[in-house]
């Protein structure tokens, strides 16, 4: 046996084998042949060395018998587990290597999943600072307030939205993936640029004040609203690039970066985490606008504290924008994609009345649909009017982006923080409890922050003892509000959403998503803004509107948590009957298993049969 090792008469194999390899290479398959019982005694005479002559190399003089060729090829799987250089070829060296791995994951998985997270990182702490500037400096401007939002949104941003929507699928028929990314975030990056360094110093130039104060003067106050987007249209283009750069370069470019170079196992275990260094990136950004918005104090009198703040933030925005190109180039020049199978499932296309009849014609949907909407409604009411508090304590632009960065930073801890409990919750309490806690408190921040803003004076002299104004306390309920809100909705109501659609059959599925995309979510969008400026054309002004939209927000919360109950009656019940099935499966399949075993000769498992059968091969 030694000698047959030593000489590597018996154990070698061509450097490329090609028909005898298939044959060869399975090891645990030649084991069982070689052990099965039902084999009988192999002969040990010099024919079983003929019939493996194609293959072996054997030295004159040295008598090998069946049995010793048997134990070589038990030892060569033997060392092929233990990596012998010595029996193997380069073949079965190179099909043994492992990739490295560094903390469990592999180096490949690594050099994609480090450079994305950078990349969410970067993109959302732009995406902070921009969308605290952006209500700076619409909600802070000469001749404009909070009033300007609910416009700005509807006859503005949602234009601008599907306007750039339209572009983006006549470019991507024309340009590669990487042309396209590049065209579409450089005009941001050079964008905020120029306005922080040009437009805004020239502001005073390029905007027609003396034309809004004339058509003011004409139409009256009830329609400052719409007016201030004239008179500050370059402001309300950075907030609609603002806005655009939460919804292209987040939701289109990254994610659609992101799917194209993972797979569905990497995904599965890393996008989770995106989400919590989502949250990082809040909490630092808050700290930048902080930091920069506080350098007016150090500054000589008669210079524009805020100028030098936006020029600054402008640059750490432009910075971040040129690190999110260059690791992209690095991910497109170092990192292999994975192939993709070129087959698509056909998904079906329903229009905003398909999509409206199939809503009102299932109640899951339905209840779902509400949710969705009620929540884009319910926060629209509560932040515009809050904002317009907002102004009234903090006027300087200075004072209102370093309260911003504060309200970014505590949002980022809050949501962060629900992120981790949110496991907890869904484990203890279940969906049902989980869907209702964001409405449940939404509705009793919005109801003390209504209160204190309708009420103000009884609830002066508690307030005063706090050291606070009605209004201080107003707009600290008012952004206590919005803070747990928006972690409730990132951590809970963000995934009960989803979970919703499991239980359903796949083509209530993708129909009740399309229809929920197609009209709910711009309907819970611009719902609020529709609302807001149907009260200010009505009633003159969002003070005077307030009221009727703490009135609004109680009747639709109130809806929100009658469909969240309906809903987890109907969820339940789903997820119940699929757990039956799936029990009624593994008992057939049990039963099935325990046939075939019966139906076995006597004596001999399944097992053995196959072994016997496969023994038949050799």
């Amino acid at each position: 046996m030694e000698a047959a090792i030593q000489t590597r008469g018996i154990l070698s194999l061509p450097a490329k084998p090609t028909g005898v390899r298939s044959f060869l290479h399975p090891s645990h398959g030649l084991k069982q042949r070689l052990f099965t019982r039902n084999i009988p005694a192999l002969s040990i005479s010099s024919n079983g060395h003929t019939k493996f002559q194609s293959f072996q190399s054997i030295p004159l003089g040295i008598s090998v018998s069946h049995k010793e060729r048997c134990r070589g090829f038990i030892c060569k799987a033997e060392a092929s587990a233990a990596g012998d250089r010595n029996v193997f070829d380069e073949g079965d060296t190179a099909a043994m290597t492992v990739s490295p791995k560094i903390f469990g994951v592999e180096v490949t998985t690594l050099k994609k999943i480090v450079p994305l997270g950078l990349m969410f990182f970067c993109i959302l702490f732009n995406y902070t600072i921009l969308r605290d500037t952006k209500d700076v400096l619409v909600v802070t401007a000469k001749g404009s307030s909070a009033e300007i939002i609910p416009f700005l949104k509807t006859w503005v941003n949602l234009p601008m939205a599907i306007g750039f929507m339209l572009l983006y699928t006549k470019l991507s028929n024309v340009l590669s993936k990487k042309a396209l990314f590049y065209t579409v975030i450089i005009p941001f990056i050079a964008y905020f640029g120029a306005f922080g360094f040009v437009m805004y110093p020239l502001s005073n130039l390029i905007h027609p004040e003396a034309l809004a104060d004339k058509l003011l003067a004409i139409l009256g106050p009830r329609f400052m609203g719409p007016l201030a987007i004239l008179r500050i249209w370059s402001f309300c283009l950075f907030y609609v690039m603002a806005e655009l750069w939460g919804s292209v370069v987040v939701s289109v470019l990254f994610w659609g970066f992101a799917n194209q170079i993972t797979t569905v196992d990497e995904a599965k275990k890393f996008y989770p985490l995106f989400g919590l260094g989502a949250n990082v990136a809040l909490i630092f950004s808050g700290r930048t606008v902080k930091y920069f918005s506080n350098m007016r104090k150090n500054l000589g009198p008669g210079v524009d504290g805020w100028a030098v703040s936006l020029k600054a933030m402008m640059s750490i925005v432009v910075g971040m924008g040129l690190a999110i190109c260059f690791l992209y180039w690095w991910v497109n020049r170092y990192v292999p994609l994975p192939t993709r199978s070129k087959k698509k499932k056909a998904k079906p296309q329903m229009g905003t009345m398909e999509s409206l009849k199939f809503l009102v014609s299932s109640p899951y949907i339905r209840d779902l649909a509400t949710l969705v909407v009620a929540y884009g409604i319910s926060i629209n009411l509560v932040e515009v009017t809050w904002k317009s508090k907002l102004k009234a304590q903090f006027p300087s632009p200075n004072e209102y982006s370093a309260f911003m960065g504060d309200f970014s930073t505590c949002t980022g801890i809050a949501t962060f923080t629900m992120m981790l409990l949110s496991q907890y919750v869904f484990k203890k309490y279940g969906w049902g409890v989980a869907a209702k806690i964001t409405p449940t408190v939404l509705l009793l921040t919005g109801v003390a922050f209504f209160s204190l803003i309708l009420f103000g004076g009884p609830f002066a002299p508690v307030v005063a003892k706090l050291g606070m104004t009605p209004l201080l306390a107003a707009v600290y309920v008012g952004a206590l509000q919005n803070i747990f809100s928006k972690s409730a909705k990132y951590s809970l109501f963000d995934p009960c959403k989803e979970m919703a659609y499991i239980p359903l059959d796949e083509d209530t599925k993708v129909k009740g998503k399309a229809a929920i995309d197609v009209v709910c979510n711009p309907l819970g969008k611009s719902g609020g803004a529709l609302i807001q400026q149907f009260m200010i054309l009505t009633f003159g002004s969002l003070a005077n509107s307030t009221p009727y939209l703490g009135i609004i927000l109680l009747g639709i919360v109130t809806a929100w948590l009658a469909a969240a109950k309906s809903l987890e009656g109907q969820f339940n019940t789903l997820m119940s009957e699929e757990e039956l099935e799936k029990e009624m499966e593994r008992a057939s399949s049990v039963k099935l298993s325990v046939v075939s075993q019966e139906d076995a000769p006597p004596g001999e498992s399944t097992s053995q049969l196959s072994g016997k059968s496969t023994s038949t091969n050799i």
